[in-house]
C-alpha cells in the first residue's frame, strides 16, 4: 500500500494538524507501506496566466511559470493515482481551507486524470477504491456548523475526484477547551480499525 500525507497548516512548528496526522499515520502504517509526503507550504504554486479553460496551454505557449506550474500539477496527480490512502490535515483558516490545500486542489483537477466529463455532461471522479482521512483542526469554529466551510468542500473535491471512502478527524474549537479537543482526537485516532 501507498499512503499519501499531505499536510497544509502555515505552521510547521507547534501545528496540531501536522501532529495529529503523523499520529494517525503511524497509527494505520504497516511496515512495508510506502509513504509520499507532501507540505504544500514547500513549493506551491497557484493556477495564473491561463489563456483558455482548465489546465490547457499548448506547451509552445507556455512561460516559465506555465511550466512550473504544469510540473508541479504532474506531479501532484501522479502521488494522487499511485496512493491507495490519502491523509489531509488542514487547520480550519477563517472558516475555509488555508489558501495552499486550495491550490493544491486547483493543480490536482486535470480533466482526464482526476475526472472526466461523461457524455451527459455530468463530471465522474476517476480514483477509484482510495480511501481518506482528514485532519482538521480549528480555534473556534464548530466541525460541521454552518461557519465550517472547509470540511464540506474538502469531502465535495475528493468526491469529485472518485473518493468516496472519508473519514474525519477532528479537534475543533481549541480555542474553548483544548485538552479536551485533544483528547477527543487522539481517542478518534485509537479507534480507527
Amino acid at each position: 500500500m501507498q499512503i499519501y500525507q499531505i499536510d497544509s497548516s502555515a505552521r510547521k512548528e507547534g501545528s496540531t494538524s501536522r501532529a495529529l496526522a503523523k499520529k494517525l499515520l503511524n497509527k494505520i502504517r504497516k511496515p512495508e507501506d510506502k509513504i509520499i509526503y507532501r507540505d504544500l507550504n514547500d513549493e506551491m504554486v497557484f493556477v495564473s496566466g491561463l489563456t483558455e479553460s482548465g489546465m490547457n496551454i499548448e506547451e509552445k505557449d507556455q512561460n516559465e511559470n506555465h511550466k512550473k506550474m504544469f510540473e508541479l500539477s504532474n506531479q501532484l496527480v501522479k502521488e494522487l493515482k499511485e496512493s491507495d490512502i490519502i491523509i489531509i490535515s488542514a487547520p480550519i483558516y477563517n472558516y475555509g481551507p488555508p489558501a495552499t490545500l486550495k491550490a493544491w486542489s486547483d493543480l490536482a483537477a486535470r480533466v482526464g486524470e482526476t475526472f472526466k466529463f461523461k457524455p451527459n455532461g455530468r463530471r465522474e471522479g476517476l480514483l477509484k477504491d482510495k480511501k481518506a482521512y482528514l485532519v482538521i483542526t480549528s480555534g473556534g469554529t464548530k466541525l460541521n456548523s454552518k461557519e465550517d466551510f472547509l470540511t464540506p468542500w474538502l469531502k465535495f473535491i475528493l468526491n469529485f475526484f472518485g473518493i468516496e471512502k472519508v473519514e474525519v478527524i477532528s479537534a475543533d474549537q481549541m480555542a474553548l477547551n483544548y485538552e479536551k479537543s485533544i483528547k477527543d482526537a487522539e481517542k478518534q485516532i485509537e479507534n480507527i480499525r
